[in-house]
């Protein structure tokens, strides 16, 4: 043997555990033994050793090394020993764990089995394909069972749906109408081709290739759903159709959309592009109760629907918008912002966008357009006879009602379309009938606009409300509700002048005037209630002054000279005082405008409001007019206003439906509420104030013999309307006359002046509203037992208690203490506020605070009850209208 071959390490001890050890020592714990320690086989379990020959020999891991050793030792495994660790291990203290047996697959190996760290947590390709396939396995299990279950509309059965019935008051049918019976189905091949192409072109530009869904739409509708918005955006035409045919569910939910999605697939794969184009030209809603193309067609352009342009056919495009916003009529009484004009502006807008598509996609040539550059020639929005004469404005008016109030109601505009509802409405047939026979007879003996140009344009307008409970019992619209679309009874901008005092003196009664000596805080908590005998100037362009003595002044700096009607004075110089109730019966604007200023214009509005107009419909809240009518109220609400008078000081909101019942039953009853604007003693007085106007005032011509009544007449500045608003105890009625231009293409409704107008110099509310209410009274009241007002409470103190001598009118202009207005402020210098020492007291009317010389800014006028209405510029600096289109009852801003 060569000394230079290397001789095996020897065993450290001897013996049979020694040699044990050295095969089998490494498998007794967990560490492996260092390279070199022995000579033995266990050498293999270090991280390096040297096998036969001196080669290295790397192993993967313990299983190797143990299979290593086991060769080693002879080739084959040897048992364990009697008490040996699970991992042959020496058996005893420090013994090792050994290995169990395989352990049972798991179906989702997730954590995954050996595996550590991060690794452990992500789950394996065949996991996450195992996923994936299972839920579109289940998608696709769904959307087979949805897609079997939902069945194909038939457009036959959607326009099956019924009329909705009014009923009159006393339960009598008045008209069936409203519901879809306004159809007319029609052949593919007599729609235009220019019809579908608009379509198309706004709606679903790939509506011929796609496969009745659009998937993005979808996915928009759905997010929108989630954040709680609607679900338009995600419709195909062939979805549309689906959704204009399963009129048994037009909810906003998930599960209705899902079932619309399956109903339109199984439509598109159903049907050709043919059917369904005109499946949903002749079940889409056009406005003006018109279903379908023809009836389209025929409600707007009074022709068949195969005769329609392309210019025609882009219009009738935009109405599947919406018609309450596009059809250029109109639909104020739905919403204020649907006027005529905004309508008419977006409906062209619209129009010339799907032109422009149409080109732009192929479907058009640009020479054809060319010739649609304005809106088409359209036709009155009432085809419908049954709606003619007042029918048309009280189903409106009813409608209004049910839909601004779908709160209470319950009822919306789609369910209104849908129809089959019974609308027991609170209109009395024979008061109907009556009121317009009433204005029929003064219209026909008086306005001639063949004669006089001063009649053109003349217009009427009433409303009668039951005190006891503000049920609305006639109106008078117009002269025919398919010709005339404004409803004069319920939104005209009107101004309603001197019918507006009553509420003056009710603000004077309730809270009182406020202490000239006191700040303006503590005096609007130290306050004297007025009584119906106290004083207050009578006096023709009086200088107008805050309730501390102080001149008023707008915002230029200019004063205020308040002019009655005619220029007359009332009173005894030099002082022209005279009490409220003659002050009232005289219809004197300058005592009610000092009154207003002296008890706060803020509450003047409060007792408006709390009456029952609305607060909309008051403007120039800021300037001494307010208190002579320069708000523009509706006639429905002002007699529910005077009606609060009548009832004592309850107040009850005027209202059209009673009851509504369809094939479930009733859907809605109407429950009157009724608060207390005015305390009995208040609402007395101004009751019989107002009595003696129409006793011995401006409106005897309203007397009913053998009957209380109480009124007031009104004429505003410029003489561009004149009003009468009275009652009994058992009815109120308004009545409004005023001229305007309501030609359609008039985008600004102008207000014209009735100087002339009916032969006579100047219209006032004495005259022929005072004469139409008269007439419609006496034929309302007849068989009812007259009764009587209550006897008013005395109320307030008496301000100002100068002996009184009996009023007599003259004129302002003779009397050296009624100067004539100065010239414009540009042109004269403006008086300054008068200093401490030159304060006038409250009643000191007369006193100049510039030393009597008068000079600086005036402005006269006034409205009255035979009154002009004065302004200091033309359009108030509060942003108030004096011809704002605030007042309807059920609609427009009035609510």
């Amino acid at each position: 043997m060569s000394e230079h071959r290397r001789k095996p390490p020897q065993p450290q001890g001897g013996g049979r555990a020694a040699a044990r050890r050295g095969q089998s020592g490494a498998s007794s714990g967990r560490r492996a033994a260092p390279r070199g320690a022995t000579g033995s086989p266990s050498d293999s379990y270090g991280s390096g050793q040297y096998g036969a020959g001196g080669e290295q020999q790397s192993y993967g891991g313990r299983a190797e090394a143990r299979r290593a050793a086991q060769r080693s030792a002879g080739g084959r495994r040897r048992a364990p020993e009697p008490g040996a660790g699970r991992r042959g291990g020496a058996a005893g203290p420090g013994g090792g764990r050994g290995r169990q047996g395989p352990e049972r697959k798991r179906l989702i190996d997730y954590p995954r089995h050996g595996r550590d760290g991060w690794r452990r947590w992500m789950p394996s390709w065949k996991l996450v394909s195992g996923l994936c396939l299972g839920f579109i396995g289940s998608l696709v299990a769904v959307a087979g069972i949805g897609y079997a279950m939902v069945g194909v509309p038939d457009i036959a059965k959607t326009a099956t749906a019924q009329n909705n019935v009014y009923y009159w008051s006393d339960g009598t049918e008045m008209v069936a109408t409203g519901g879809e019976t306004n159809r007319q189905i029609i052949d593919y091949s007599q729609i235009p081709a220019a019809m579908r192409y608009a379509v198309i072109s706004q709606e679903n530009k790939t509506f011929e290739t796609d496969r009745g869904v659009d998937p993005k739409g979808i996915a928009r509708a759905f997010l929108n759903m989630a954040r709680g918005g609607q679900t338009q955006g995600g419709s195909t035409i062939t979805q549309q159709y689906v959704k204009n045919a399963m009129l048994n569910d037009q909810s906003q939910t998930v599960s209705r959309k899902f079932k619309e999605i399956f109903v339109a697939i199984k439509v598109g794969a159903t049907f050709d592009k043919d059917e369904i184009m005109a499946g949903y030209l002749n079940s889409a809603y056009y406005g003006r109760n018109a279903y379908g193309i023809q009836a389209a067609a025929r409600a707007y352009f009074n022709k068949d629907a195969i005769k329609l342009n392309p210019g025609e056919c882009s219009f009738l495009a935009a109405m599947l918008k919406g018609a309450t916003y596009y059809d250029p009529a109109g639909a104020e009484s739905i919403d204020t912002a649907a006027t005529p004009q905004a309508n008419t502006k977006r409906a062209f807008a619209q129009m010339q966008d799907t032109l422009d598509k149409m080109v732009e996609y192929g479907h058009l040539n640009a020479t054809e357009r060319a010739k649609y550059t304005q809106l088409p020639k359209w036709q009155n929005p009432r085809s419908n006879t049954a709606l003619s004469g007042q029918t048309g404005y009280l189903v409106d008016l009813a409608n209004s009602y049910l839909v601004n109030n779908s709160d209470k109601t319950g009822i919306t505009e789609e369910k209104l379309r849908t129809g089959g509802l019974s609308i027991h409405t609170t209109f009395d047939k024979k008061k109907v009938k009556e009121l317009t026979a009433a204005v029929t007879k003064v219209q026909k003996s008086n306005i001639k606009p063949k004669e006089r140009p001063e009649d053109t344009h003349v217009q009427f307008g009433g409303a009668s409300v039951d005190p006891d409970s503000g049920a609305i019992r006639a109106i008078y619209g117009g002269e025919d509700a398919t010709k005339h679309f404004t409803n004069n009874a319920d939104q005209t901008g009107a101004q309603v002048g001197s019918t507006f005092k009553p509420f003056v003196l009710a603000a004077a009664m309730t809270w009182g005037v406020r202490d000239p000596d006191l700040g303006s805080s503590q005096a609007q908590d130290e306050r004297t209630i007025v009584s119906p005998k106290s004083l207050y100037p009578g006096k023709n362009k009086l200088k107008i002054r805050n309730y501390d003595g102080s001149v008023w002044k707008n915002e230029k700096g200019e004063e205020w000279l308040q002019t009655n009607d005619g220029q007359a004075s009332y009173g005894s110089p030099p002082n022209y005082k005279i009490d409220l109730r003659e002050a009232m019966r005289e219809s004197v604007n300058s005592a009610f405008v000092q009154l207003g200023m002296d008890v706060g214009l803020d509450k003047v509005k409060d007792a408006a409001v709390s009456a029952g107009l609305k607060e909309k419909s008051l403007t120039g809240t800021g300037f001494p007019s307010f208190s002579i009518g320069i708000s523009d109220p509706s006639a429905i609400r002002m007699a529910g206003a005077y009606a609060t008078f009548a009832a004592s000081g309850k107040q009850r909101d005027p209202y059209s439906v009673e009851k509504v019942t369809s094939k479930d039953g009733v859907t809605y009853t109407h429950k009157t509420e009724t608060k207390e604007a005015f305390t009995s003693p208040v609402a007395d007085n101004v009751t019989d104030i107002l009595k003696t106007v129409v006793d011995k005032g401006t409106g005897t011509a309203a007397q009913l013999p053998g009957r209380d009544v109480a009124g007031k007449t009104g004429t505003t500045d410029g003489n561009k309307s004149a009003w009468f608003v009275g009652y009994t105890p058992q009815l109120s009625t308004a009545i409004t006359m005023f001229r305007y231009d309501d030609n359609e293409s008039n985008k600004n409704r102008t207000f014209l002046e009735m100087y002339g107008t009916g032969g006579q110099k100047k219209i006032h509310g004495a005259s022929f509203p005072a004469q139409i209410w008269h007439d419609y009274m006496a034929e309302a009241l007849k068989g009812e037992k007259a009764k009587s007002f209550p006897t008013p409470e005395p109320i307030g103190k008496v301000l100002n208690e100068d002996p009184l001598p009996s009023p007599s009118p003259s004129v302002s202009e003779s009397e050296e203490s009624s100067p004539s207005p100065s010239p414009s402020p540009s042109e004269s210098e403006v008086e300054p506020s008068p200093s401490p020492s030159d304060t006038c007291g409250r009643f000191d009317w007369q006193c100049q605070s510039n030393g009597g010389t008068n000079q600086g800014s005036t402005n006269g006028g006034g409205p009255g009850g035979g009154d002009t209405s004065p302004s200091p510029s033309e359009s108030p600096s509060d942003g108030g209208n004096p011809r704002g289109q605030d007042g309807g009852l059920f609609g427009g801003r009035d609510g």
